[in-house]
């Protein structure tokens, strides 16, 4: 079996995984200014344990979201 390596799919995979970080970093942006906090702060300096676990379950759902668009 000879192995094919296409460069079209390695640029579209590019292209796409690029397209799906810049929407899930959007959307994180998004999410952090609609709370009443500075996300990031809160977790880094505070040490928020609580916050930091729901911060990582919507970053989970954001990232699903994301991956079913771009797979389409």
């Amino acid at each position: 079996m000879e192995l094919v390596i296409k460069t079209e799919w390695i640029v579209n995979a590019f292209i796409f995984s690029l397209l799906g970080v810049t929407m899930f970093w959007i959307s994180f942006l998004v999410i952090d200014k609609l709370t009443p906090y500075n996300l990031w702060q809160e977790i880094v300096k505070e040490r928020n344990q609580a916050l930091a676990t729901v911060v990582a379950a919507m970053c989970i759902g954001i990232a699903i979201i994301v991956a079913a668009a771009v797979h389409g």
